[in-house]
């Protein structure tokens, strides 16, 4: 095996994800991860994860698929000889109010959010366990914890992930493997960019710190949680938000 660890970020060509693989090569891991589409941003991710002096390897991948998160982490384990990491990000909104939302645009969501973050899980598993160690970190939402009109099939993934993490954690603690999550908030991304102003006022009159949060807050909590020191915290839930969820 490789001497310096390796870290699967799903979804980082950029915004939370491309924060949080930067964040780790800077840690000094190797990154791999995965983007839908967009390939001149994942470009541009991997970039900058090598001038951290990461060797990295960028696959595109739809994680709502189990045979392509199965051969993700084959390629990383062919490429790194190990895992010590696992980032659950790549995560999707079709927003609408329940009387409108069609079976399409809930599928959409627990296919690419919940689905998604279970099959990453369930195919990292067997090698951490195997290494004695390891690090699984699934990003969540405030959302899943406090609940949004609007986001029902949202609300219902990133809650899933957390009862996940939870479960997870309690199954892999005795091979030193621990399972948390992180919520964010507010977040300043391409997926809030589209809001309306109006809405974004809205959401900002609820944070008690009184602005957003940017995707560097979120790659600061993995950091943490992906490091030596957090070696005694699992089946957590840590609120990045400003302090929505008080």
């Amino acid at each position: 095996m490789s001497e310096r660890k390796a870290a699967i970020v799903t979804g980082a060509s950029r915004g939370i994800g491309r924060a949080t693989a930067v964040r780790l090569a800077k840690m000094g891991m190797d990154i791999v991860f995965t983007y839908n589409s967009g390939s001149e941003a994942a470009e541009e991710t991997k970039a900058l994860c090598e001038a951290e002096g990461a060797r990295v390897l960028a696959v595109q991948a739809d994680v709502s698929k189990s045979e392509n998160c199965d051969e993700l982490v084959a390629k990383t384990l062919e490429f790194c000889g190990r895992i010590d990491v696992l980032v659950n990000n790549a995560g999707i909104t079709r927003d609408g109010l329940i009387i409108r939302m069609t079976d399409e645009q809930f599928d959409q969501v627990i296919d690419t959010n919940l689905n998604g973050a279970f099959y990453m899980m369930r195919a990292v598993s067997k090698q951490m366990m195997k290494q004695r160690c390891g690090r699984i970190i699934n990003i969540s939402s405030v959302v899943g914890v406090m609940g949004n009109a609007g986001q029902v099939n949202y609300a219902a993934s990133k809650a899933g992930i957390i009862g996940m993490t939870k479960s997870l954690a309690r199954e892999l603690a005795s091979r030193k493997v621990t399972v948390n999550a992180i919520a964010p908030g507010m977040i300043a991304t391409d997926m809030t960019a589209v809001m309306s102003d109006k809405a974004k006022e809205a959401m900002k009159a609820a944070i008690p710190v009184g602005e957003m949060g940017k995707p560097e807050d979120i790659a600061a909590a993995v950091a943490f949680l992906a490091s030596e020191d957090a070696g005694y915290i699992t089946g957590q839930v840590i609120c990045v938000d400003g302090g929505m969820a008080i």
